[in-house]
């Protein structure tokens, strides 16, 4: 380690990455500096005294994005010893991948504490955006290097003003009056005040007339020809069950429905009233804010912390319909699903409104919906623990509410688990950063039964090591090769007892509807797939061109169909700074880009269904995490865009023929532009 540095430390930029700029002139923030980056690596390099981080908690910076479309950012520390080119670097390096709002000072707030690679992802605060970690835990005695870069960008140079990053070990004061060049950041709708489109609503009587238009013409909507009453396929049939089920018909896997008709889900993700914008610390960029109280106070969803929402969808459907906002707008979803084609109410949705219509739906569970469970690394519980199976039971009781409804197609166990975006496998990260917990002893009695001794683990891991430090401590030792094998197949042991124990609790409460998986968040590694075998259905979300074509060995694998959990594509003309995870050039490139993924999965026999993500664009302000992209069906007025509507009809129409192989799937693709984010 070397010398103590006094902090607060000021850290300045040794140089530029890449194509990166700086430029004179005036900044919004005062002490800050312009850049410019014009490809995606463009940065700054910082070069720091070996170990100055060690005593520090924070970093922390202020910035302003300049534009309006967005631009994410990554923050990176390396241990010492690395070059600067990614292809020369063999130690750890910590990654922070984060955005901000456009035309606002945002605060960069980086807690140190991060390195240890414990948690995914942190809180967004004001225009600092969905910061996220990712790469190797990294010890900061050893840090003597950090880059800022630009991670993803539109095609346009990325212009930012920043002041200087200082390490402090005191926690920096969070923004609460945030500087705004160009004024307000959202009109009194909802919409972005920094972009123009042509189809900008213009006032709240124009908003109006196009809800009650809607509404009046929400009960004449169909599903297309051909199909049966939940969506099925008029043209095949099975046998019924009353319930939805699985069925391999020997060419390839298929939902069947409650009367027996083959079922492919075309599902649309957040049927609610999902416009929320996180606005605590940016109530000044908020061009109207609705009364706390009295008619609007609906359109403040429930706080739970420091989570501050708005949702002005809500506000301009009760401005709309007053009391009844909420039963007609649940009329208008339902109508338009049913003029898009869509036969599923997919995850994350007001799955209520879906149950009393009798419209397919499923549902997510909540595995920390009674509260905060023990947690051995990120969001992996202590599956040893003997209140797990007890956890479980109380878990499962949330089927209590759907079980025997015939329209309920199944649930999805979790989302996403964080754990599985660690570059560790959760059995490492428990090690590192779990001193005690049961399944840190299971796992020494595991290396037990395998090795025998202490002396035997030794050989075998090519390291000093007691199973007694296995079993409980503090652990700093950089493991062998062979240590990370044995590892890995306990994490299996350890990812089986979680999903078992889960699925078992619900086929207890619910036997006839379907475990949909957990949504994993792309194609699972081996020892994560070894643990997974008791789904029903195997859900993973899928944002590329295409659904990934492994998948048909997963599927091979596991003997499961395979559900795709979340898809979009995005672009960047209709007054939201950032397309979504998939990224086109427009509005009528999304219809072109959602026919070719959604058709080429109705053609792959191990496919049962993809579901979009969102029925909503999310709020130009951002949701709770910051995202603020345009990856709905309709804006936060209830415009549809009808080019990516048209197309999803037109696929829809003939999702049965491709299905069956009696039409070729649509292969128009658009162009697919780079990522903006991730």
């Amino acid at each position: 380690m070397g010398d103590q540095v006094a902090l607060p430390m000021v850290l300045k930029p040794e140089g530029m990455v890449g194509k990166m700029s700086s430029e004179a002139g005036e900044t919004p923030i005062p002490g800050a500096m312009w850049y410019v980056g014009q490809e995606v690596g463009d940065g700054l390099s910082y070069r720091l005294p070996m170990g100055a981080l060690a005593g520090a908690r924070y970093l922390t910076a202020d910035l302003l994005v300049d534009g309006n479309r967005s631009v994410a950012f990554s923050l990176q520390l390396f241990e010492a010893g690395q070059e600067q080119a990614p292809a020369e670097r063999g130690g750890p390096s910590f990654s922070l991948h984060f955005s901000a709002l456009n035309q606002c000072q945002a605060r960069m707030r980086v807690p140190l504490e991060a390195v240890d690679q414990n948690r995914w992802r942190y809180d967004r605060e004001g225009a600092w955006l969905k910061p996220r970690c990712s790469g190797d835990r990294v010890d900061l005695n050893k840090v003597d290097r950090m880059t800022l870069t630009i991670s993803m960008k539109s095609d346009l140079p990325a212009r930012f003003c920043l002041t200087a990053i200082t390490a402090t070990a005191d926690e920096p004061a969070k923004l609460t009056k945030p500087i705004l060049p160009k004024g307000v950041l959202m009109d009194e709708l909802g919409q972005s005040a920094l972009h123009e489109w042509p189809a900008k609503s213009r006032s709240h009587e124009e908003v109006t007339q196009r809800l009650q238009a809607q509404l009046a013409a929400a009960g004449s909507h169909r599903f297309p020809d051909g199909f049966s009453k939940r969506g099925g396929c008029k043209g095949l049939r099975f046998e019924p069950t009353g319930f939805f089920r699985t069925f391999h018909d020997g060419r390839r896997w298929w939902l069947v429905d409650p009367e027996g008709y083959a079922f492919w889900s075309a599902g649309m993700d957040c049927v609610g009233v999902d416009t929320d914008a996180a606005y605590d610390g940016l109530e000044s960029a908020l061009g109207w804010m609705p009364e706390r109280e009295g008619e609007y106070r609906r359109a403040y969803p429930r706080e739970e912390g420091r989570l501050r929402l708005i949702n002005y969808l809500a506000a301009n459907l009760i401005r709309a319909f007053g009391k009844e906002w909420y039963r007609k707008w649940s009329a208008i979803a339902l109508g338009e699903l049913r003029r898009l084609g869509f036969n599923t109410v997919a995850n994350w949705s007001d799955w209520q409104i879906a149950k009393e219509a009798g419209f397919p739906y499923v549902r997510p569970l909540d595995y920390y919906h009674e509260g905060s469970r023990r947690r051995i690394f990120r969001d992996f519980p202590d599956v040893f623990h003997p209140a797990f199976e007890d956890e479980a039971a109380e878990f499962a009781k949330q089927l209590e509410e759907t079980k025997g409804d015939p329209a309920f197609i199944g649930y999805f166990l979790m989302n996403e688990p964080n754990w599985g975006f660690a570059q560790e496998t959760p059995a490492v990260g428990m090690l590192f950063n779990t001193p005690s917990c049961h399944t840190r002893r299971a796992l020494a009695d595991h290396l037990k039964a395998k090795h025998g001794s202490d002396a035997g683990l030794s050989a075998a891991w090519r390291m000093e090591v007691k199973l007694s430090r296995v079993a409980e401590g503090e652990w700093t030792a950089r493991l062998s090769a062979a240590a990370e094998a044995d590892l890995e197949a306990f994490s299996t042991v350890m990812v089986e007892k979680l999903f078992a124990g889960l699925t078992d609790a619900c086929k207890r409460v619910d036997p006839e509807h379907l475990n949909l998986g957990a949504r994993y968040y792309t194609v699972p590694p081996k020892w994560a797939l070894d643990g997974m075998r008791c789904f029903d259905v195997f859900s993973v979300n899928g944002y590329q061109q295409r659904v990934r074509p492994e998948l048909a060995e997963l599927s091979e694998y596991v003997q499961r169909p395979v559900m795709i959990g979340e898809w979009h594509f995005g672009a960047l003309d209709v007054g939201l700074p950032a397309s979504g995870i998939g990224h086109v050039r427009d509005q009528k490139a999304r219809g072109q880009a959602y026919r070719v993924y959604l058709e080429d999965a109705a053609a792959k026999p191990w496919c049962v269904g993809v579901h979009w993500f969102t029925l909503y664009d999310e709020s130009a302000l951002g949701r709770f995490d910051g995202e603020n992209w345009n990856i709905g069906f309709l804006d936060v007025c209830n415009r549809p865009y009808e080019e990516i509507g048209g197309a999803a009809r037109a696929s829809h129409e003939r999702l049965y023929e491709v299905a069956r192989g009696e039409a070729k799937p649509y292969d128009d693709a658009p162009e697919y532009l780079p990522l903006l984010f991730f």
